[in-house]
């Protein structure tokens, strides 16, 4: 029930800084302009970002046959989680990263860079495929995609605020001003969303996924290797395309620019220092 709620307090928060933007550019008809484009986006996130996120990635499905290592692994954990299988993927990427998606466990998928698969161990990959498992299980993945797929049109449309300018309620143009500080703080505000919620989800998924795998320490040597590993090697779509990072069990970003103000993940050190303290305590 938890994880609901904070779905739909994402969205509706993604919706209402639509609609504050909305009113800035074209005052009551824009605000209501964009109210319906941020509700139609996050209908269509619901349905269809997982797939978006996989193509933009280039992800390919494999199965038994094609990666029986990683299915079969996946396969294992999936049923000591109690859950559907999910469909798996391989991402050609070097740097060491994975993560889930979908809209409910029904209709998941889990992705693992062929970075993560060369770089760590058999108990470490099991570790962090038990961490994408648990994102599945809480429902996290809905509200990673939705974050992911919004935050970009939140982007745009403040963008659009800054070329063409604002509008109060009466329709007329406000100091173009207004619309230099819309297209600055814009993209701020919908970082901070999925930062107020990110954090918090990335430490359960890494409780519940080392309660699903049986082995914190495993989890906790992966994610320790795989922060030294990714913090050299860059990942490409995901610079191009910072709103998917929070998706990652790992900050895939270079930290360039201001992308590296706003990470999404916990620092390594303290998830690390959580799964140990949870170790000791099985």
């Amino acid at each position: 029930m938890f994880n609901w709620v904070k779905t739909s307090i994402l969205m509706a928060a993604i919706v209402a800084l639509f609609g504050v933007i909305g009113a800035m550019i074209g005052g009551k008809s824009g605000m209501l302009l964009a109210l319906l484009l941020g509700g139609g986006m996050n209908i269509f996130s619901y349905w269809f970002s997982d797939k978006l996120v996989l193509r933009m990635y280039n992800a390919q499905q494999v199965d038994e046959s094609s990666s029986p290592y990683l299915y079969n692994m996946v396969r294992e954990l999936a049923g000591r989680a109690q859950l559907p299988m999910p469909k798996v993927y391989i991402i050609n990427e070097q740097q060491p990263n994975a993560f889930a998606t979908g809209r409910n466990p029904q209709n998941a998928a889990v992705a693992a860079t062929t970075g993560i698969l060369q770089v760590l161990s058999e108990r470490e990959l099991r570790g962090v495929m038990a961490h994408e498992l648990a994102h599945v299980k809480h429902r996290d993945i809905l509200t990673s995609t939705i974050a992911a797929t919004t935050a970009g049109a939140i982007s745009a449309l403040a963008n659009f605020a800054m070329f063409f300018g604002g509008r109060d309620s009466n329709g007329n143009r406000t100091n173009p001003i207004v619309g230099i500080v819309v297209a600055l703080l814009a993209p701020i505000a919908a970082s901070l969303i999925q930062m107020a919620i990110s954090r918090a989800r990335e430490f359960e998924a890494d409780r519940g996924g080392a309660e699903i795998s049986g082995d914190p320490r495993a989890l906790a040597d992966a994610l320790d290797k795989i922060h030294r590993y990714a913090s050299g090697i860059p990942l490409d779509t995901a610079e191009a395309h910072p709103e998917t990072a929070q998706m990652m069990i790992m900050n895939p970003l270079s930290g360039r620019g201001l992308a590296g103000l706003f990470s999404t993940h916990p620092s390594t050190e303290e998830r690390i220092a959580r799964l140990h303290a949870m170790a000791r305590g099985i």
